[in-house]
């Protein structure tokens, strides 16, 4: 009989995402017959679907999305710049806000202030703005980086290997991904068994 030894800090917690359930009403929380709850729905979309930084998603211009090709440029930490899909939903909400909610502006990133002066928003707006949701919705308060383990989790969930789940959380290294490894109790629990 054999036992899985667990490497690193006992104390070292498991990240969590929200469940779908608690994502649904999230999202089902922001009003998108106005413009606030367009852009707002198109950062969580972004924060739940990509799992996008707050910073990357602050920061999004005009000329990342590739509307063509079906992709967004993400600039993330360290200067790093890569590609991403762009899902249809994603999408959606994106050209949702841009055509019925983001004030006029030359000014080249996708997500500006609601009112005057139309500013680009600053990353601690999506997480205010995540809050607020959360606060809407009736479910417990989580922050933006919450939403990205969400995304984490559900390609757990969907087997998706841990290489490509670190492609689209953009890791420096295979390492960072390996945490939610550890996500899927009842998997490891399967693999344990009979080895």
């Amino acid at each position: 009989q054999a036992a899985l030894l667990l490497r690193g800090r006992s104390s070292s917690s498991l990240p969590r995402g929200i469940s779908r359930a608690d994502a649904r009403a999230l999202l089902g929380s922001c009003d998108r017959r106005h413009a606030l709850g367009r852009r707002d729905y198109a950062m969580i979309v972004l924060l739940l679907r990509l799992g996008l930084r707050r910073g990357e998603v602050a920061g999004l211009t005009l000329e990342d999305i590739d509307w063509r090709a079906g992709e967004l440029v993400v600039r993330g930490k360290g200067s790093r710049v890569d590609r991403l899909p762009l899902p249809a939903d994603v999408g959606q909400a994106i050209a949702s806000y841009l055509r019925c909610g983001r004030p006029r502006s030359s000014r080249r990133e996708v997500f500006l202030r609601a009112k005057a002066p139309y500013d680009p928003i600053a990353s601690g707006t999506v997480a205010s703005t995540v809050r607020r949701a959360c606060r809407r919705a009736g479910i417990a308060e989580v922050g933006s980086h919450r939403l990205r383990h969400t995304a984490a989790c559900e390609m757990v969930a969907a087997n998706v290997p841990l290489v490509r789940i670190g492609q689209v959380l953009r890791h420096q290294s295979l390492q960072s991904t390996a945490i939610y490894a550890r996500v899927d109790v009842e998997r490891l629990r399967l693999l344990a068994t009979p080895w």
